[in-house]
């Protein structure tokens, strides 16, 4: 599913993020990252959502290489591979319904898709009783699945979440890892970067650890440290 051989990236500026990244990672696994800041994830997902492409080394979804993606094919891309942020990225004049509508809206779905698969999609999350509330009207783990939904609803084969509890108490950072263990069960593959150790130690799922740019440390059933 996810390949990255021999991958290396260097900034104009000369810092190094990564370096001699090799990881593969099948469909359907769930793996943390794991690391310090500075340690690389943010390009590693970069990466992943061609954002940025590697100084040297390849990376492949699916057997594509994204350096080699037209650009007319990017949007495919990250329909395939969706990213959900710690900050939840929500538009605050557009209600729940709407919020996650506009992310098949942008891809060209049909009315007839929109309202087929947006509510499905809102059930999946726990959020089907909210589709006409605004977000300021919602809890931060409500804000979040909805995140989440509008992630989920372009059906893509992997998403990948970038901090995801880190603005969200305990309890609620647990549910929502729940929730993201409950749709890598229905197939989709998840990559989980995160500083929270204590979920990470509870899950012992893969572990994949970066430290100043390089793999120190890829393990299943695994915790934090």
């Amino acid at each position: 599913m996810i390949v990255l051989h021999d991958v290396c990236k260097t900034y104009p500026n000369g810092a190094q993020a990564l370096e001699d990244i090799q990881l593969q990672i099948p469909e359907r696994d769930f793996v943390f990252l794991v690391g310090p800041s500075g340690a690389g994830k943010s390009t590693f997902i970069r990466l992943l959502i061609r954002e940025e492409l590697p100084t040297s080394g390849r990376v492949f979804i699916d057997g594509q290489d994204l350096a080699r993606l037209r650009r007319r094919d990017i949007p495919h891309l990250r329909r395939k591979v969706s990213v959900i942020f710690q900050d939840f990225k929500l538009l605050p004049h557009k209600t729940v319904f709407e919020n996650v509508a506009f992310a098949l809206e942008v891809s060209g779905a049909s009315r007839a898709e929109l309202h087929e698969r947006v509510p499905e999609t809102l059930e999946l999350v726990g959020l089907g009783d909210k589709a006409g509330r605004y977000p300021g009207l919602l809890s931060g783990g409500e804000q979040q699945r909805v995140a989440i939904a509008r992630a989920l609803v372009r059906q893509p084969s992997i998403l990948v979440a970038d901090e995801p509890t880190g603005n969200l108490d305990p309890d609620t950072a647990a549910q929502t890892v729940q929730l993201l263990v409950r749709i890598n069960a229905l197939g989709t593959t998840i990559v989980f970067a995160t500083h929270n150790s204590e979920l990470v130690n509870t899950m012992r799922r893969r572990v994949v650890a970066l430290e100043g740019g390089r793999i120190v440390r890829d393990q299943t059933n695994a915790g934090y440290e």
